[in-house]
């Protein structure tokens, strides 16, 4: 069983951006994780492992005090080790490009809770560095905050994933790694379950070729 049956071939990357605002042309991106889920030959998902990135505001970025004492990030912390929003964006989609090979997918879908915003800020990144291969899905995604409203009731991440058993530790929250993975093992937990109420079977699917 592989991945590419599951999602007509996608592979879903769960990402989670902390930014320096709302806009996605304007502000800065701080901090970049992703995290990656695989399938085993039942069917169920799991998250398998996590990236994340410390990364410089680009030049002319606009960064609200508010969004910084939000996250708690200081964007200009020596001990950041940032990396250019080009460097950081070419190993992560280097790390995805070959997921995707190894998982026999054809393309990545990027995964979020409000999947709008971190996939806003991804592509303006992307546009940004005039990055020409993107492996990611350019305007289809996964929403966790949607799927978690069906499921559970709740649309914020802290409420969904307690609603769902996963533990969610608040002082940890905002941080682009902590909450890539939160997301990801909610939206694993959302999938097997529709698997386990008959939602979606493995012998009843065809492969994605």
């Amino acid at each position: 069983m592989t991945m590419r049956s599951r999602f007509r071939g996608f592979l879903p990357v769960i990402v989670d951006m902390e930014t320096g605002g709302f806009s996605a042309s304007t502000d800065a991106v701080l901090e970049l994780a992703a995290t990656i889920v695989r399938m085993d030959d039942a069917g169920h998902i799991a998250v398998h492992e996590t990236h994340s990135f410390n990364v410089a505001p680009f030049e002319g970025a606009n960064i609200e005090q508010s969004a910084l004492d939000f996250t708690g990030i200081d964007p200009w912390h020596p001990f950041r080790e940032a990396q250019s929003e080009k460097d950081a964006l070419a190993e992560l989609f280097q790390i995805v490009r070959r997921e995707i090979r190894d998982q026999e997918c054809t393309r990545a879908i990027l995964v979020g809770h409000n999947a709008h915003f971190d996939a806003g800020f991804l592509n303006a990144a992307v546009e940004r560095c005039e990055i020409k291969r993107n492996p990611f899905h350019p305007f289809s995604h996964f929403d966790t905050a949607t799927l978690s409203g069906l499921a559970y009731g709740q649309t914020v991440l802290a409420k969904s994933c307690f609603e769902a058993g996963i533990p969610f530790d608040n002082e940890q929250a905002h941080s682009a790694a902590y909450d890539a993975e939160r997301t990801a093992e909610l939206f694993c937990g959302i999938v097997n379950r529709w698997q386990m109420l008959g939602g979606w079977s493995p012998s009843s699917m065809s492969s994605a070729d």
